[in-house]
């Protein structure tokens, strides 16, 4: 079902269209994707949330974005909870 509201490529896509709308050091939240992708529908937009959080890391990997919590860079293998995404440096963790 997920694949159907919005493909891995798509995702990536939104994640980085968002960002670049945005004035550094500006970042957005993950849920803002998933919205974005899906809809209004709390329930629909949740099912997104993994796949976003997934295409975040791998953006990160290759150095496209960045994982902030509290403000902070963080290893975008190796964190928790809530989160934003950033440019890669220059981000600073706040909407």
């Amino acid at each position: 079902m997920i694949q159907h509201i919005a493909s891995h490529s798509q995702i990536r896509d939104t994640v980085l269209r968002m960002l670049d709308e945005r004035e550094p050091p500006k970042t957005v939240c993950p849920s803002e994707v998933a919205r974005g992708l899906a809809g209004s529908d709390e329930k629909v937009w949740r099912l997104l949330m993994q796949p976003v959080r997934r295409a975040v890391v791998e953006l990160a990997g290759e150095g496209r974005v960045g994982v902030y919590r509290k403000g902070r860079l963080v290893d975008p293998q190796d964190f928790k909870g809530i989160y934003r995404i950033g440019r890669p440096s220059g981000g600073s963790g706040s909407g």
